[in-house]
């Protein structure tokens, strides 16, 4: 199977944005129909639907796939059932914002873990401060059990990263990272079911909360996904786990609009820095490779 062609910088960057942007969003319709379902049946629903909706679309050869790429897709699948179960678990118990920013910490680690140049250490610290500005310098006041939700979600989102990258090369050009990303949803939703079946068929879910969840699997997963895989053939994981520290501002956002949740002065500064570093490393980049 051919090699996938990589993108441009400048088109990977835009895509990678508009992923958090769609993520969040489908974020903050979740946090309300979380009074509809539980946050495990949700996800059962999301990577369910998701891979149905791409099964139909793609109809995906499965044979002839090699034995790197049925690994690629299951790591990948598992890595985003647990990043997705975890979060949902979290952002039930507290505000949106916070919690997208302690996730962050998994893509900043990964960032850091991954640099090459001094500089790229530079804005991690940077997006750091960001992130410790927008949640306010202070996580007093937020649920415990939360926080080791939002913490497990962190270490899945950075695993989550480099199996995204391995199934953009396992699977070559054309359609293939779409085929991957179909049999990654198709894992996840398998692996999802133990913990979320019971709770969508006692007492059966109500078509108001299929359809809330319909919307959470395009902005969540079918919209994001797809723009990440994409993404991710045209910039390092160490850039792309920068390029995330947007995630805490447009999450702040869409809590805010979506949610009712608030939204102080303090998440103005940490917008602005992780923006700051974000743009920072992505030049860095830019300047180290043809766009």
């Amino acid at each position: 199977m051919p090699r996938a062609r990589p993108v441009s910088l400048r088109l990977a960057l835009v895509l990678a944005v508009a992923a958090q942007l769609s993520v969040n969003a489908g974020s903050g319709f979740a946090v309300n129909a979380f009074a509809l379902a539980s946050p495990a049946a949700m996800v059962v629903f999301r990577t369910g639907l998701s891979a149905l909706v791409l099964m139909a679309v793609l109809r995906p050869r499965l044979r002839g796939l090699t034995g790197e790429a049925w690994a690629a897709a299951t790591a990948y699948g598992l890595s985003m059932v647990v990043m997705n179960s975890f979060f949902y678990e979290a952002i039930d118990l507290i505000p949106v914002g916070p919690a997208v920013t302690i996730e962050m910490l998994g893509p900043l680690a990964l960032s850091v873990i991954l640099a090459r140049r001094w500089r790229a250490w530079l804005w991690a610290v940077l997006a750091l401060a960001g992130v410790a500005t927008l949640s306010g310098l202070s996580l007093s006041g937020i649920n415990p059990l939360g926080t080791v939700y939002i913490l497990i979600a962190g270490a899945a989102w950075a695993s989550y990263i480099v199996c995204a990258r391995w199934v953009g090369r396992a699977f070559g050009s054309g359609q293939g990272p779409m085929v991957g990303l179909t049999l990654g949803l198709a894992v996840a939703a398998v692996a999802s079911l133990p913990r979320g079946l019971p709770d969508l068929i006692a007492p059966p879910v109500s078509l108001e909360a299929l359809g809330w969840g319909a919307v959470i699997a395009l902005l969540a997963t079918l919209v994001p996904y797809g723009l990440e895989m994409i993404a991710l053939r045209g910039m390092s994981a160490a850039t792309f786990g920068v390029t995330t520290a947007l995630a805490p501002a447009s999450a702040a956002l869409f809590g805010w609009v979506i949610a009712g949740q608030s939204l102080g002065w303090w998440a103005v500064a940490g917008m602005a820095l992780v923006t700051i570093a974000s743009a920072g490393a992505a030049s860095d980049e830019a300047r180290g490779r043809p766009t």
